[in-house]
């Protein structure tokens, strides 16, 4: 494997201390010994991977998935748990522009759908995900960022897709969303849940329909043979028809080669809190379910869980190593205190942090892989892989079943993943572009 982080990033050291590991044991899925075969393998158990190995069983599709740690290692195991709409950094104005208006409202319909396939999957196959909150707030951290939140009110409304609710900032304490905000939006589409549970249950569907799990078992090499493919593990070989590959923020440039300088893992840091009492929640006047983002640019993104711990996260990770490790979780801490003043005192029990994916044309992917017949990838979720992971792994099954001529993923997430600048140096691009951000947000 070719990965762009220093090794430590790959290991466990920054996801020590996960929430999520604590709320659910881990399946424990053999390790692939020898041959096998199958119609499609799957690169990754995430909730890529994984919403595409159901839905292909669902078809009577012969898989094998191979994760390359442990289940619920990566990213789908550590996530905020914000099943919600996202996907893109291109906002709805810049879409149009680029990609034309029925392609960018086609998008947005699939955002919306990617939210219901998982409430969908969850009602269908009995998965408890200690879900809450209706739909999304996002809280204005300025002045000016209100009034844009008024503009783009109006323009979800005329829309038609649902109906927006702005809070202004006089109201969000008797809304119980106290802090130093000047106002909100809320979108009725979304809810939070345990990521981890989800995943799970997502795979014990998949292996009740006949899907074999392989845990430890990284892919090495990917090549082509007489059946297809070939996917080589420490310990064993797969033969497939064909491949998905699913591994997102922790992807590598050789697997395959094409994937080389087309992706851009960037860090995100969460806490959280011991459980806080009646008193606690009171005194710093936020009580609601409501899962929240604030409008900077490198994001906070909060809520209170069902068991009345606190989660809060944030972007902005731009290093991998101990001492790395240690400074983001520290300038995390820092923002919760300044954020939340009240709970100052209140020990984070918890604390990690995880990779998620960039494209360079600030999309997802869900698509062929140019110039490789049967070969598919998805991933770029840009920190809201819940829902649109969940989503683009059904559009993958539906591609394969159908020959890559399925027609239920939006024109523009099939659009080629373009090469950032530096290839494997583009990392050195990060630092700059994120001064960038955090000067806007001032």
């Amino acid at each position: 494997m070719r990965r762009i982080f220093p090794d430590y990033a790959y290991g466990d050291g920054p996801r020590t201390a996960c929430w999520w590991d604590d709320t659910v044991a881990a399946p424990d899925w053999p390790e692939l010994q020898g041959e096998a075969t199958a119609d499609v393998a799957i690169i990754d158990g995430g909730f890529t991977g994984m919403s595409a190995a159901l839905h292909l069983a669902e078809a009577g599709v012969s898989v094998a998935l191979l994760e390359a740690m442990t289940p619920g290692w990566g990213a789908s195991g550590r996530n905020g748990g914000f099943c919600c709409l996202g996907g893109a950094k291109l906002d709805h104005s810049k879409m149009v522009g680029r990609y034309g208006a029925e392609a960018a409202t086609g998008y947005a319909k699939a955002e919306i759908d990617s939210v219901n396939l998982v409430a969908d999957l969850l009602a269908r196959y009995g998965i408890e995900a200690d879900t809450h909150s209706r739909g999304e707030t996002r809280l204005a951290h300025r002045p000016c960022d209100m009034g844009n939140l008024r503009t783009e009110a109006e323009e979800i409304a005329a829309s038609g897709l649902m109906e927006p609710v702005l809070t202004e900032a006089a109201d969000l304490a008797a809304e119980g969303l106290n802090g130093p905000f000047h106002g909100a939006l809320t979108l009725p589409i979304g809810f939070g849940l345990n990521p981890r549970k989800y995943l799970f249950g997502l795979a014990r569907a998949a292996q009740a329909r006949g899907t074999r799990l392989f845990q430890r078992s990284p892919v090495q090499r990917l090549s082509r043979d007489s059946r297809g493919f070939r996917l080589v593990s420490p310990s064993g070989t797969v033969h497939a028809g064909q491949v998905l590959i699913a591994t997102n923020g922790y992807s590598s440039e050789d697997l395959p080669d094409w994937l080389a300088g087309r992706y851009m893992p960037a860090q995100s840091t969460v806490l959280v809190t011991r459980p806080l009492s009646d008193a606690e929640l009171a005194g710093q006047g936020w009580t609601s379910d409501q899962m929240a983002y604030d409008t900077r640019q490198l994001l906070h993104y909060f809520r209170l869980m069902p068991d009345r711990r606190f989660l809060f996260g944030m972007r902005g990770g731009l290093a991998s190593s101990p001492g790395s490790e240690r400074r983001a979780r520290a300038r995390l801490r820092r923002d919760f205190d300044r954020m939340f003043p009240a709970w100052r005192d209140v020990p984070a029990t918890h604390s990690w942090s995880g990779m998620v994916c960039l494209a360079h044309n600030l999309v997802p992917f869900a698509g062929a892989v140019p110039g490789q017949p049967g070969l598919f990838a998805g991933m770029a979720y840009h920190g809201n892989g819940v829902a649109m992971g969940s989503f683009t792994g059904r559009a993958l099954a539906r591609l394969v079943v159908a020959q890559g001529e399925g027609a239920e993923v939006p024109a523009l997430m099939q659009s080629p993943m373009a090469r950032f600048p530096l290839g494997r140096f583009r990392r050195l691009l990060m630092p700059p572009t994120y001064a960038l951000r955090a000067l806007r947000d001032f």
